[in-house]
């Protein structure tokens, strides 16, 4: 099968990680943790997703002058995109990111962006090439608004499908949404997107239907283990999880997206697609690490042929 041809624009950061017994309170200080540090930024742990998954992956970015932005696109090349189209900014430093992981894998994350508040317009121009021959753009929210909306609109008029990831949750315009091919909200961005509070499948629902009303195509809401919840033209269906021992959470949701970009690039069906997302987020929440716990291609068909 020929590599599916993906362009990702976002976000890149250096994560600054401390493993602890549980994340600390809010003027409260925890001795005894772990420290580590690896390459994740939303953009970049989709990017790595997706080429692992399968993908031909062309990124967009930006990152700062420094030894960072150095060990960053060292790292996306080993892993195989294509990073001409990162730029190096003189003034900004790469985004830094500082999370807090607790024994049972939930996460606390504070993002210094730098370079990536700096993502503009003229860098998705400079990259046009790359729509022209890919067949899914991918998005998220750690770069400018305006950015992201340019590149919605030129996706859509190279016949891109367009999957945005709204994340970190911000209230978005409808004349985003209206471009956007598949949204993929977890439970609380839903909630600040439609005000309908997200607790279960059928309060889901009602959050998917207002995404609907508000233009977007298709969304693909996902609810953790449970798996996602699909809502399009053709109604509801719950795509279920995959049972695993959870480690860290960090980036689940962006391998989610990476692995749901080349399945669907590949012309699976969305329900084939979902679950094919559903496999690779399992089990990255069984690593450590945001890039680091991005499964390969043969891992993530090896699940879905288990079952978990």
């Amino acid at each position: 099968m020929d590599q599916p041809a993906i362009i990702v624009i976002g976000s890149s950061n250096t994560d600054m990680i401390i493993r602890a017994e549980r994340i600390p309170k809010p003027g409260e200080t925890i001795l005894g943790g772990r420290f580590l540090t690896d390459h994740g930024g939303k953009g970049a742990n989709q990017a790595v997703a997706a080429a692992r998954a399968g993908g031909e992956v062309t990124f967009v970015a930006r990152v700062g002058s420094d030894v960072f932005g150095d060990q960053a696109i060292a790292a996306w090349r080993t892993d195989g995109l294509a990073v001409e189209h990162v730029s190096r900014d003189a003034t900004a430093p790469s985004g830094v990111a500082l999370i807090f992981v607790s024994k049972e894998g939930e996460n606390s994350i504070a993002v210094a962006p730098g370079a990536n508040g700096k993502l503009s317009v003229p860098d998705l121009h400079a990259a046009r090439e790359a729509f022209a021959t890919a067949k899914v753009c991918v998005m998220q929210l750690e770069t400018p608004l305006a950015t992201v909306e340019a590149g919605a609109k030129m996706a859509a008029d190279h016949g891109l499908l367009v999957i945005l990831n709204p994340a970190p949750a911000r209230p978005l315009p409808v004349r985003l949404l209206k471009k956007i091919s598949v949204l993929t909200p977890n439970e609380s961005e839903a909630e600040l997107l439609t005000g309908i509070p997200v607790s279960d499948v059928v309060s889901a629902k009602k959050a998917a239907a207002a995404l609907l009303a508000k233009g977007v195509r298709t969304v693909v809401l996902t609810l953790g283990p449970r798996g996602a919840l699909i809502a399009d033209k053709d109604g509801f269906r719950m795509v279920p999880g995959f049972k695993v021992k959870a480690v860290d959470t960090t980036a689940a949701g962006d391998v989610f997206n990476g692995a749901l970009a080349v399945a669907i690039a590949e012309n699976q069906s969305l329900d084939a697609a979902v679950r094919f997302a559903n496999a690779a987020a399992a089990l990255s929440v069984t690593k450590a690490g945001a890039q680091p716990s991005a499964p390969s291609r043969r891992l993530i068909e090896k699940m879905m042929l288990s079952g978990g």
